[in-house]
Protein backbone atom coordinates (compact mmCIF):
# COMPACT_ATOMS: atom_id res chain seq x y z
CA UNK A 1 0.00 0.00 0.00
CA UNK A 2 2.85 1.81 0.66
CA UNK A 3 4.24 1.12 -3.03
CA UNK A 4 1.43 1.59 -4.65
CA UNK A 5 -0.33 4.99 -2.92
CA UNK A 6 1.71 6.79 -0.49
CA UNK A 7 5.38 6.82 -1.60
CA UNK A 8 5.41 8.64 -4.66
CA UNK A 9 3.20 11.40 -3.07
CA UNK A 10 5.56 11.81 -0.33
CA UNK A 11 8.83 12.21 -2.63
CA UNK A 12 7.59 14.30 -4.92
CA UNK A 13 8.96 17.52 -3.40
CA UNK A 14 12.10 16.13 -0.99
CA UNK A 15 14.15 14.09 -3.82
CA UNK A 16 15.95 15.59 -7.04
CA UNK A 17 14.78 15.14 -10.34
CA UNK A 18 16.05 11.94 -11.70
CA UNK A 19 15.70 9.82 -8.26
CA UNK A 20 12.23 11.14 -7.92
CA UNK A 21 11.16 10.30 -11.42
CA UNK A 22 12.62 6.65 -10.73
CA UNK A 23 10.57 6.07 -7.50
CA UNK A 24 6.95 7.16 -9.15
CA UNK A 25 8.21 4.78 -12.16
CA UNK A 26 8.43 1.93 -9.61
CA UNK A 27 4.80 2.95 -7.58
CA UNK A 28 3.19 3.41 -11.00
CA UNK A 29 4.61 -0.19 -11.97
CA UNK A 30 3.42 -1.84 -8.55
CA UNK A 31 0.13 -0.29 -8.73
CA UNK A 32 -0.08 -1.73 -12.25
CA UNK A 33 1.10 -5.24 -12.27
CA UNK A 34 -1.68 -5.41 -8.55
CA UNK A 35 -4.39 -4.20 -9.73
CA UNK A 36 -7.75 -6.17 -10.38
CA UNK A 37 -7.56 -5.63 -14.61
CA UNK A 38 -5.04 -5.80 -16.27
CA UNK A 39 -5.11 -5.49 -20.14
CA UNK A 40 -2.77 -8.82 -21.55
CA UNK A 41 -1.57 -6.68 -24.42
CA UNK A 42 0.13 -4.54 -21.85
CA UNK A 43 2.13 -7.02 -20.03
CA UNK A 44 5.04 -6.41 -22.15
CA UNK A 45 5.22 -2.99 -22.21
CA UNK A 46 5.10 -3.70 -18.03
CA UNK A 47 8.23 -6.00 -18.19
CA UNK A 48 10.32 -3.59 -20.19
CA UNK A 49 9.43 -0.76 -17.75
CA UNK A 50 10.58 -3.21 -15.12
CA UNK A 51 14.09 -3.32 -16.75
CA UNK A 52 14.40 0.33 -17.45
CA UNK A 53 13.63 0.70 -14.20
CA UNK A 54 16.43 -1.47 -12.68
CA UNK A 55 18.64 0.36 -15.15
CA UNK A 56 17.72 3.71 -13.32
CA UNK A 57 17.47 2.20 -9.64
CA UNK A 58 21.19 1.26 -10.67
CA UNK A 59 22.23 4.60 -11.85
CA UNK A 60 21.02 6.60 -9.50
CA UNK A 61 20.91 4.25 -6.08
CA UNK A 62 24.13 3.27 -4.37
CA UNK A 63 25.45 -0.36 -5.15
CA UNK A 64 24.67 -1.95 -1.96
CA UNK A 65 20.85 -1.09 -2.71
CA UNK A 66 20.63 -3.30 -5.97
CA UNK A 67 20.48 -6.78 -4.50
CA UNK A 68 18.24 -9.97 -5.29
CA UNK A 69 15.32 -7.81 -4.71
CA UNK A 70 15.35 -5.37 -6.98
CA UNK A 71 16.26 -8.11 -9.46
CA UNK A 72 13.03 -9.87 -9.14
CA UNK A 73 11.10 -6.90 -10.40
CA UNK A 74 11.99 -8.76 -13.93
CA UNK A 75 10.27 -11.55 -12.71
CA UNK A 76 6.94 -10.19 -11.79
CA UNK A 77 5.22 -10.12 -15.32
CA UNK A 78 6.29 -13.60 -16.20
CA UNK A 79 4.37 -14.99 -12.76
CA UNK A 80 1.51 -13.05 -14.21
CA UNK A 81 1.53 -15.03 -17.94
CA UNK A 82 2.08 -18.22 -16.16
CA UNK A 83 0.14 -17.38 -12.83
CA UNK A 84 -2.73 -14.84 -13.08
CA UNK A 85 -3.51 -11.66 -11.46
CA UNK A 86 -0.97 -11.10 -8.80
CA UNK A 87 -3.28 -10.55 -6.00
CA UNK A 88 -4.70 -14.33 -6.00
CA UNK A 89 -1.12 -15.50 -5.21
CA UNK A 90 0.41 -13.18 -3.60
CA UNK A 91 1.97 -14.24 0.47
CA UNK A 92 0.20 -11.85 1.88
CA UNK A 93 -2.59 -14.26 3.29
CA UNK A 94 0.58 -16.93 4.50
CA UNK A 95 1.83 -14.17 6.11
CA UNK A 96 -1.40 -13.22 8.31
CA UNK A 97 -1.91 -17.07 8.82
CA UNK A 98 1.27 -17.15 9.95
CA UNK A 99 0.19 -14.91 12.83
CA UNK A 100 -2.51 -16.52 13.32
CA UNK A 101 -0.34 -20.57 14.28
CA UNK A 102 2.19 -18.43 16.12
CA UNK A 103 -0.78 -17.53 18.90
CA UNK A 104 -0.81 -21.37 18.96
CA UNK A 105 2.48 -21.40 20.60
CA UNK A 106 2.69 -21.87 24.59
CA UNK A 107 5.36 -24.05 25.29
CA UNK A 108 8.79 -22.25 23.89
CA UNK A 109 10.68 -24.92 24.61
CA UNK A 110 8.30 -27.41 22.02
CA UNK A 111 7.31 -24.83 19.41
CA UNK A 112 6.13 -26.55 16.26
CA UNK A 113 4.81 -29.53 18.60
CA UNK A 114 2.79 -26.63 20.61
CA UNK A 115 1.21 -25.28 17.04
CA UNK A 116 0.69 -28.68 15.78
CA UNK A 117 -1.34 -29.80 19.10
CA UNK A 118 -3.08 -27.16 19.23
CA UNK A 119 -4.13 -26.93 15.37
CA UNK A 120 -4.82 -30.15 15.82
CA UNK A 121 -7.50 -30.03 18.83
CA UNK A 122 -9.38 -26.82 17.38
CA UNK A 123 -9.71 -28.86 13.73
CA UNK A 124 -10.82 -31.83 16.07
CA UNK A 125 -13.51 -29.45 17.73
CA UNK A 126 -14.60 -28.11 14.38
CA UNK A 127 -15.29 -31.13 13.05
CA UNK A 128 -17.21 -32.56 16.24
CA UNK A 129 -19.26 -29.61 16.21
CA UNK A 130 -20.23 -30.03 12.76
CA UNK A 131 -22.62 -32.79 14.05
CA UNK A 132 -23.57 -31.51 17.45
CA UNK A 133 -26.96 -29.57 16.71
CA UNK A 134 -26.48 -27.28 20.02
CA UNK A 135 -23.17 -26.98 19.15
CA UNK A 136 -21.38 -23.70 17.99
CA UNK A 137 -18.87 -23.13 15.02
CA UNK A 138 -15.10 -22.42 17.52
CA UNK A 139 -13.89 -18.84 16.35
CA UNK A 140 -16.91 -17.80 14.75
CA UNK A 141 -18.95 -15.23 16.47
CA UNK A 142 -22.54 -15.41 16.81
CA UNK A 143 -25.21 -12.73 16.37
CA UNK A 144 -27.10 -11.16 19.04
CA UNK A 145 -29.57 -10.38 16.32
CA UNK A 146 -30.03 -13.59 14.66
CA UNK A 147 -33.25 -14.63 15.10
CA UNK A 148 -32.59 -18.96 15.07
CA UNK A 149 -31.81 -17.57 18.95
CA UNK A 150 -35.29 -17.85 20.87
CA UNK A 151 -35.73 -16.41 24.22
CA UNK A 152 -32.74 -13.82 23.62
CA UNK A 153 -33.13 -10.42 22.49
CA UNK A 154 -30.55 -7.41 22.58
CA UNK A 155 -28.50 -6.30 25.47
CA UNK A 156 -30.45 -5.52 28.59
CA UNK A 157 -34.14 -6.95 27.21
CA UNK A 158 -35.33 -9.19 29.86
CA UNK A 159 -38.84 -10.51 29.71
CA UNK A 160 -41.17 -10.27 32.63
CA UNK A 161 -44.48 -11.96 33.61
CA UNK A 162 -46.59 -10.45 36.30
CA UNK A 163 -49.29 -11.62 38.23
CA UNK A 164 -52.74 -10.19 38.47
CA UNK A 165 -51.94 -8.29 41.58
CA UNK A 166 -48.87 -6.55 40.03
CA UNK A 167 -50.72 -5.32 37.03
CA UNK A 168 -53.31 -4.01 39.50
CA UNK A 169 -50.75 -1.91 41.08
CA UNK A 170 -49.28 -0.59 38.17
CA UNK A 171 -52.61 0.03 36.65
CA UNK A 172 -53.70 2.00 39.83
CA UNK A 173 -49.81 3.64 39.73
CA UNK A 174 -50.88 5.16 36.32
CA UNK A 175 -54.16 6.18 37.26
CA UNK A 176 -53.03 8.27 40.64
CA UNK A 177 -50.86 10.43 38.24
CA UNK A 178 -52.61 11.10 35.47
CA UNK A 179 -54.02 14.54 35.78
CA UNK A 180 -57.44 13.42 34.34
CA UNK A 181 -58.24 11.01 36.46
CA UNK A 182 -57.76 13.61 39.58
CA UNK A 183 -61.13 14.86 39.82
CA UNK A 184 -62.59 11.00 39.70
CA UNK A 185 -60.26 9.87 42.74
CA UNK A 186 -61.59 12.87 44.69
CA UNK A 187 -65.18 12.12 44.26
CA UNK A 188 -64.25 7.79 44.82
CA UNK A 189 -62.49 9.06 48.11
CA UNK A 190 -65.88 11.57 49.10
CA UNK A 191 -67.90 8.29 47.93
CA UNK A 192 -66.16 6.18 50.03
CA UNK A 193 -65.51 8.32 53.19
CA UNK A 194 -70.19 8.73 52.80
CA UNK A 195 -70.06 5.20 52.67
CA UNK A 196 -68.48 4.10 55.81
CA UNK A 197 -68.55 7.43 58.01
CA UNK A 198 -66.68 5.23 60.90
CA UNK A 199 -63.18 4.71 58.99
CA UNK A 200 -60.12 7.04 59.53
CA UNK A 201 -58.13 8.20 56.69
CA UNK A 202 -55.57 5.41 56.57
CA UNK A 203 -58.75 2.97 56.01
CA UNK A 204 -60.09 5.34 53.44
CA UNK A 205 -57.04 5.02 51.39
CA UNK A 206 -56.83 1.57 51.49
CA UNK A 207 -60.52 1.30 50.71
CA UNK A 208 -60.00 3.34 47.63
CA UNK A 209 -56.84 1.61 46.39
CA UNK A 210 -58.52 -1.62 46.39
CA UNK A 211 -62.24 -0.30 45.05
CA UNK A 212 -61.44 2.66 42.47
CA UNK A 213 -60.03 0.04 39.65
CA UNK A 214 -63.18 -1.63 39.15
Amino acid sequence: MLMQKLLHVAVCSILPDKVRVVITRLCFFFNAIYSEFIDPEQLDDLENEASIIICQLEMYFPLSFVDIMIHLLVHLVQEIWLCGFAFLWWMYPVKWYMKVLKSYMKNQYQLKASIVERYIIEEVIEFCSKYIETGTPVGLPQSRHDCTRQGRGTRGFNVVTMDWQEVSQAHLYVLNNTTEVIPYIDAHKQNVTTTHPKMNMMRVLQEHNRTFIN
